[in-house]
């Protein structure tokens, strides 16, 4: 509901000089002049600039009348600089945000390699085991129910409550009581370090062709080692082509895309350029590695940072096809900080630019094939019906 607000008054330019003059007469006699010299000392840089930052930070701190809390006076600063450059990847992050993003593209974590979700029936479900982890050589199984893990009763337990309890367990050796298809048995798993899972692959027979098709979610730390093992895993079936999915993947680090690129491409072949400030960067391919099958890739408006990255540099310097829609755009690099305190900030360091020399910022990578997905199966997605993904395999057959 709006608020209703009073009609301010309005006023001529002299009235406005009157009551200015007037209103300043009138202090001056009823408070007389209370501003003073500050005693407060100050250290010289050796930079002007940075004096009068750390001139009106001991100034504001040792004379201003209520309490000061330090930290968030700094905090404040920062994120007022970062926000005089006006760029929205330039940003100061709290420290729960910092951690969010820390986390968001960790490559590993401490687990036994399993997801779980409730059922139908309010229990803890196992959805997902993920190959070569502690639960698949333990013998755990998707539809798996968990009953028990240490001895304490999780039935009545949220997912997160039982996740914690195997990541707080003072014992890397986690005791899970499952029941599987009504049957009680007793697993043990020890949890170790795993690497966070941004990849996962497919061999898909077309036409009696086969065609590996890779999805990447996100580059995290370990995206180069992970995408590497999918494809080693893939090649051993004499691969026709390759189909990369980044659609809805909004980048991570820079050096994963580049790694991954390697893969593919020629020697010296150029991978991107940055322009920054100080020069313009060519990275090239310099590993003996590469590839000659066919490689489409699934973009679209969410596909977006390394992801562009990445399918620029295998569309113009392998001859790869972009099959979707227009990409994000986001043709900008940024480096991270952290303070003392845990918390971050992120700055763009510089432009990066396509083999052919294009930015791409605020524009997009536009797909060799046009395919917006279909409507109508957007809730019941199947790579029968994913039309962009048939699209990729029709191409690569025909």
């Amino acid at each position: 509901m709006k608020s209703i607000k009073d009609k301010k008054p309005t006023f001529e330019l002299w009235e406005v000089l009157v009551i200015t003059l007037v209103s300043s007469v009138i202090m001056g006699l009823s408070t007389g002049y209370v501003a003073y010299r500050s005693n407060t000392k100050y250290v010289n840089t050796g930079n002007e600039y940075i004096n009068e930052l750390v001139k009106s930070y001991n100034n504001i701190t040792a004379n201003y009348y209520d309490n000061i809390d330090e930290k968030s006076l700094v905090d404040a600063a920062i994120n007022g600089m970062l926000n005089y450059l006006g760029d929205p990847y330039t940003t100061y992050l709290d420290k729960t945000n910092t951690n969010l993003l820390t986390d968001a593209l960790a490559g590993t974590y401490e687990g036994i390699g399993i997801e779980v979700s409730k059922n139908d029936n309010n229990e803890i479900e196992v959805k997902t085991v993920f190959d070569d982890t502690p639960s698949s050589e333990a013998g755990l199984l998707v539809g798996d129910v968990i009953l028990k893990i240490n001895e304490e009763d999780v039935t009545t337990k949220t997912t997160t409550d039982a996740v914690a309890i195997i990541k707080s367990s003072k014992s890397s050796n986690i005791k899970l009581q499952i029941k599987r298809n009504e049957e009680i048995k007793d697993i043990d798993v020890v949890r170790k370090e795993l690497y966070l899972p941004v990849v996962s692959s497919e061999l898909l027979n077309q036409n009696d062709k086969n065609i590996g098709y890779i999805v990447v979610d996100k580059f995290s730390e370990t995206v180069f080692e992970q995408f590497s093992k999918e494809l080693n895993k893939l090649e051993k079936n004499s691969l026709d082509g390759l189909i990369i999915d980044l659609r809805n993947n909004t980048g991570g680090f820079l050096v994963g895309a580049t790694k991954m690129a390697e893969l593919f491409l020629e020697k010296g072949k150029v991978i991107y350029s940055l322009q920054s400030k100080l020069d313009n960067e060519v990275t090239k391919d310099e590993t003996d590695e590469k590839r000659d099958y066919k490689v489409y890739i699934l973009v679209n408006k969410s596909s977006a940072s390394a992801s562009e990255i990445l399918a620029a540099a295998l569309k113009y310097s392998y001859g790869a096809k972009l099959v979707g829609t227009t990409t994000y755009g986001k043709g900008k690099v940024q480096k991270t900080s952290k303070l003392s305190d845990g918390t971050m900030y992120k700055y763009t360091s510089a432009k990066w630019l396509t083999p052919n020399g294009d930015c791409i910022d605020g524009i997009g990578l536009s797909p060799d094939l046009n395919v917006e997905l279909s409507e109508e199966y957007a809730n019941n997605m199947t790579k029968e019906n994913d039309n962009q993904l048939q699209m990729a395999l029709y191409e690569i057959v025909k």
